[in-house]
């Protein structure tokens, strides 16, 4: 066994640096919508002491020409692909999927339902979940946002639509300004905030999620060592996922993956998956002996 490592979504060109993307176990794609995109105007990434804030507004070619232009070289990398898969409303992912569906190059499809820099579809999460999954038989991995106060009561319900996983957790909304002109930094003023600052919030949101529903779990959200990964993987996550630290070190997937097999090592762990949901069990047993008063 071991830890399946990701880049989250957006957050590598794998046609850029196909030796970075060969250097991970799931390569999942930037998210792809039915049509065209051209995104934000610019500026549209700018750092901050503790992460960085994007707001590239889902640029992409559109579901037709990334099966037929971008589907195929990305097959040639010979890593495992995942299409992430977004839309602003219930039929666009549902497009999106069922033109994915017969598609043997792809493993699993990501739904992006929570991305900070773009309208949200009028549907609710468990509706655009019901909507792909009425149109794939292929494995949907929900990709739930940390803002909102309970992220269990929202996995509960796009695994009751038919999500088979979930990913967690896209960026959440953030703002930097300009410290001499006190102007937005970015040109649409707020961005999806991502980095180390933000581990903590994943770290919660795995957990609860883990605590709530029975499915494959990917952590993502401030990992930058193996030690942040292990972390992700007590908390209940089967798989973790390298988003900003990719952009400062290309070499992360193969460090992270040495340095969490000898965090575990440390820890007196065969195996880092040894190590999963150790968090959850903690807390379910400290509740439990709160509860009835005796340890």
């Amino acid at each position: 066994m071991t830890v399946p490592i990701l880049n989250a979504s957006g957050c590598l060109d794998a046609l850029t640096a196909p030796d970075v993307a060969r250097s991970l176990d799931v390569y999942v794609t930037k998210t792809i919508l039915p049509l065209p995109r051209r995104g934000n105007p610019p500026v549209r990434i700018a750092e901050t002491d503790h992460g960085m804030l994007n707001s590239i507004g889902l640029q992409g070619p559109g579901i037709e020409a990334f099966v037929t232009d971008h589907l195929p070289r990305l097959a040639g990398l010979g890593v495992e692909l995942w299409v992430s898969v977004g839309g602003f409303s219930a039929a666009d992912f549902a497009s999106c999927c069922e033109r994915l569906d017969g598609e043997g190059r792809v493993s699993a499809i990501e739904l992006n339902l929570s991305c900070p820099n773009v309208e949200e579809a009028p549907e609710t999460a468990a509706e655009l979940v019901a909507a792909a999954r009425a149109s794939t038989e292929k494995p949907l991995y929900a990709k739930l946002s940390p803002a909102q106060w309970d992220v269990a009561a929202a996995a509960r319900a796009v695994v009751a639509a038919g999500a088979d996983g979930l990913s967690l957790v896209n960026t959440i909304r953030g703002l930097a300004l300009d410290p001499r002109t006190l102007r937005p930094r970015l040109a649409r003023a707020v961005g999806g905030y991502s980095g180390p600052a933000l581990k903590p919030i994943a770290l919660a949101c795995v957990h609860a999620c883990a605590s709530a529903v029975e499915v494959p779990i990917v952590g993502m959200g401030g990992v930058w060592t193996g030690h942040d990964a292990l972390e992700l993987v007590a908390a209940g996550a089967g798989a973790v996922g390298l988003g900003t630290v990719l952009f400062a070190d290309p070499l992360a997937p193969a460090r992270v993956r040495a340095e969490l097999g000898a965090e575990a090592a440390a820890r007196g762990l065969a195996d880092p998956l040894d190590a999963r949901g150790t968090a959850v069990v903690a807390t379910e047993k400290i509740l439990q002996i709160a509860e009835n008063g005796t340890a």
